[in-house]
């Protein structure tokens, strides 16, 4: 059974998990000047402050290993190594001796005096 679509489809749930529970977290002021004022939103007060920031971080957390995880999985079906070895390289052309140098000739045209 291949388990690569299974982490690939719990890296989807997790990537908009994580954007829906930043999106809920009371912004602080700031940057774009909006958000942060006033009280009374759906979800303020510390406790549920804390509950976001823990799922965030377990969201982000899970996020990154689900992350590595696919990264192992996609190396190990291409049949590992980097891709920069696989690379073919171009023969170096013959070295040939340089041309020798002519003589310059002499101005063809009159020199103004």
């Amino acid at each position: 059974m291949d388990i690569f679509p299974i982490i690939l489809a719990i890296h989807l749930l997790l990537a908009i998990g994580l954007v829906g529970v930043v999106l809920l977290q009371r912004s602080e002021g700031g940057a774009l000047g909006i958000g942060g004022g006033g009280g009374g939103g759906v979800l303020s007060g510390r406790a549920a402050g804390n509950l976001l920031t823990r799922t965030t971080g377990i969201l982000g957390a899970a996020f990154f290993l689900t992350s590595l995880g696919l990264a192992i999985i996609a190396n190990g079906r291409s049949g590992g190594g980097s891709p920069f070895e696989h690379l073919q390289v171009p023969a170096a052309p013959a070295q040939t001796a340089p041309a020798q140098p002519t003589e310059p000739t002499a101005p063809s045209a009159p020199l103004a005096r």
